[in-house]
């Protein structure tokens, strides 16, 4: 039987997604996204807890996050959990982990900073709330 590898997050974006274009055209976009817990201390008082997520849009999931998202949006991300290795400007091997989105769904309002009136009148209003990225020929289970 083969695992599952799933996350599933709702937040906010930590910062616009950059976004590069690598050989062959191919697109990624790389964003922050923090979620929110809050419990309260011993003491009974409100403590709220950060978590930042990095995450890694490829293909067309890459230019929607490059045309639609903006910091401070929140999103709903499903995708999977994903650990690599690099080597730093000092040869030195790091890791990252990072959720590669498979679906990102726009919530809520409008990011910090729009303007509701501009964007209606652009027709911002009517685009599509969920995108998901279609799987490769090489990753279909049959």
């Amino acid at each position: 039987m083969a695992g599952v590898n799933k996350v599933i997050l709702v937040g906010n974006l930590g910062k616009d997604p950059e976004v590069r274009h690598l050989e062959g055209g191919v697109s990624v976009a790389h964003f922050t996204l923090a979620t929110n817990e809050y419990y309260k201390d011993k003491q009974g008082t409100r403590v709220e807890r950060t978590e930042w997520h990095n995450i890694s849009a490829w293909r067309g999931l890459a230019d929607m996050a490059d045309k639609f998202l903006k910091k401070g949006q929140q999103v709903y991300i499903e995708g999977k959990l994903r650990t690599r290795q690099y080597q730093d400007k000092d040869q030195q091997t790091r890791y990252i982990t990072e959720i590669i989105a498979d679906e990102i769904s726009m919530l809520g309002g409008r990011p910090q900073g729009s303007n509701g009136a501009a964007e209606e009148a652009s027709g911002a209003a009517e685009t599509p709330q969920t995108f998901r990225q279609e799987p490769e020929l090489d990753q279909l289970p049959f």
